[in-house]
């Protein structure tokens, strides 16, 4: 069987969903890195955790050069892709993203795990803020004293100048559940 993006989609969004500690909320195609990217699905727990899918029909490669952006936004990345570029995907993907696997069992296709998510050394917690919207940022930062005519780039700059890694990724997480107007999936509680 040859694994299309909504195949893979599918079956990552039925595994989130089914977890034990399921995520708070599931976006799907949230920009990040100031619209340089496009996550594929974010599933937010304590942090966000990206995913970046990546079908028969495309190329594993091009997640390398995606990875700049997500590195920069995320502490947790997982490359969910096919059998066919696993041994590829392992040599060329950073040794701290997750690896899974689209597999096409007897009775059902599945995700295996191939290899876990890391802490990510190149998270910068500055361009990671530059995935909320303005509103989110000034939310953010009214301990702090903002004109709210500054740009987005120069809140997010200040915000990341007071608080520390820990502090930005769980107020950001905070933020992205409680945003509305993008497309997400709830998880089910069945």
């Amino acid at each position: 069987m040859q694994f299309l993006d909504k195949n893979i989609r599918s079956l990552l969004l039925e595994r989130l969903q089914s977890q034990v500690n399921k995520p708070k909320k599931i976006i799907e195609e949230l920009s990040v890195h100031n619209g340089n990217a496009i996550a594929d699905v974010v599933a937010i727990y304590k942090e966000a955790h990206c995913y970046e899918i990546k079908s028969d029909r495309d190329k594993v490669e091009r997640a390398v050069k995606q990875s700049e952006f997500y590195d920069a936004s995320f502490r947790k990345i997982t490359l969910v892709t096919t059998m066919r570029h696993i041994e590829k995907a392992s040599l060329i993907i950073p040794s701290y993203w997750g690896i899974m696997a689209a597999v096409s069992g007897k009775e059902k296709n599945f995700l295996k795990h191939i290899r876990p998510a890391k802490n990510n050394p190149l998270y910068n917690k500055q361009k990671a803020l530059m995935m909320l919207w303005k509103k989110e940022l000034l939310s953010m930062s009214k301990d702090l004293e903002f004109d709210a005519k500054q740009s987005r780039a120069k809140i997010a700059a200040a915000i990341s100048s007071c608080l520390g890694k820990n502090q930005v990724n769980l107020e950001l997480s905070k933020l992205l559940v409680s945003r509305k107007g993008t497309k997400y999936s709830l998880p089910s509680y069945k």
